[in-house]
């Protein structure tokens, strides 16, 4: 295997756990409705459908931090270590939704459900939002700096540099907040879909959850559209690696929509699942009663998402650009790990089927019953 085609293995490993994650996500969708409820008992409905599947969300994101860690540290550093005010909202948002699933209903709660209700609803806002500002700058960008030759200064041997604001100027830029707010909606969307699926028969419930999935998922088609119309507008950077790990780069006006025609399958792979998600969405809405729309938009999610990260990262395309300095663009190439350490981890990326098992057999062994306000009142255990 060539060092070429482990670094692009390896970003399509990133492309299928980061499709995953997003999917993921209608736990935190879920979250961001609780308060909107209404009775108690079917808020706690709500926060025992997702308390269920929140765990395969953690883990999820888990395993994609620790593969972009394994294969393309240069990435991991710049962004993880520069943009830290970003990440650090989105892990402590993480945290407190561990917090609330653990002490919610815990005997001695002080707090009381409804303080743990709040930070389950900041979680699923923020978490949504700040991921999603955070793919948005695979294609808008980031203002950082790369000096490989920093390594050797002793007194500072930082390789890469952020602006003064260490990622808060991507929160506040609209362009990225278009993608986060459609990651957000698109999150609320699919709790509902899989409430519908997984919680067992209400008939003035199931009408609530196809109101709310229609308007949600309306919103989400508005700022999809909006954000994959600048995606492919926007002017990217064709890079070119050289063998000393300089770069020669070019601005290409419409790079991802060229993209997408040159890369004819992230194309169709994305056209696919635009259909999915929207034949799902408005099946389940228009229908009398099917609850199966939470499989067709859950598999329109991976393909569509996949397919944006496939047009961010390949056709010599820089997937972090540097507004601040073109040439400190990240690329597969020159971003990724030796050839060593990525063949050495191919060998440990067959643990990523074990953790798609894993979601499996636990998805399976948690919704082989539908959830009950009854089980909720004779079990001891719930969130």
């Amino acid at each position: 295997m060539t060092l070429e085609y482990l670094q692009n293995y390896w970003w399509l490993l990133i492309s299928v756990l980061g499709a995953i994650l997003v999917f993921l996500l209608f736990v935190q969708g879920g979250q961001s409705m609780i308060l909107g409820a209404g009775s108690n008992a079917r808020r706690d409905l709500i926060v025992n459908s997702m308390g269920r599947k929140w765990e395969l969300t953690f883990t999820t994101l888990v395993v994609f931090g620790g593969a972009f860690f394994a294969s393309f540290p240069l990435f991991y550093s710049t962004s993880f270590g520069g943009a830290y005010w970003l990440w650090i909202l989105i892990l402590f948002s993480f945290i407190v939704q561990a917090v609330s699933y653990e002490y919610r209903n815990k005997a001695g709660n002080v707090y009381g459900t409804r303080t743990y209700d709040i930070f389950l609803f900041i979680n699923g806002c923020v978490g949504c939002i700040l991921l999603g500002v955070a793919v948005s700058m695979f294609f808008f960008g980031a203002e950082f700096t790369v000096s490989r030759g920093s390594l050797l200064n002793t007194s500072s041997p930082v390789i890469s540099k952020w602006a003064p604001t260490h990622g808060f100027e991507a929160i506040f830029n609209w362009k990225n907040l278009i993608l986060g707010v459609a990651v957000l909606f698109l999150a609320r969307m699919q709790a509902c879909l899989y409430m519908m699926n997984n919680i067992c028969d209400d008939p003035d419930f199931f009408s609530t959850l196809k109101n709310k999935a229609l308007v949600n998922g309306g919103i989400f088609v508005v700022f999809f559209l909006w954000f994959l119309a600048m995606v492919c507008t926007a002017t990217g950077y064709t890079v070119v690696s050289n063998p000393d790990y300089t770069v020669d780069v070019t601005e290409t006006p419409f790079k991802y929509f060229h993209n997408f025609i040159h890369l004819w399958w992230a194309l169709a792979t994305l056209l696919i699942g635009v259909v999915l998600v929207l034949f799902g969405l408005l099946k389940s809405c228009f229908s009398k009663h099917w609850t199966k729309g939470i499989w067709f938009t859950g598999i329109g999610t991976f393909l569509a998402v996949v397919s944006l990260f496939w047009v961010a990262g390949y056709n010599d395309t820089a997937f972090y650009p540097s507004i601040t300095d073109p040439a400190s663009s990240l690329t597969i190439r020159n971003a990724s790990s030796s050839e060593f350490t990525l063949s050495a981890m191919s060998y440990v990326s067959i643990l990523i089927p074990i953790v798609l098992a894993y979601i499996w057999y636990v998805w399976y062994s948690m919704d082989k019953k539908k959830l009950t306000e009854k089980e909720l009142e004779e079990t001891s255990h719930k969130y």
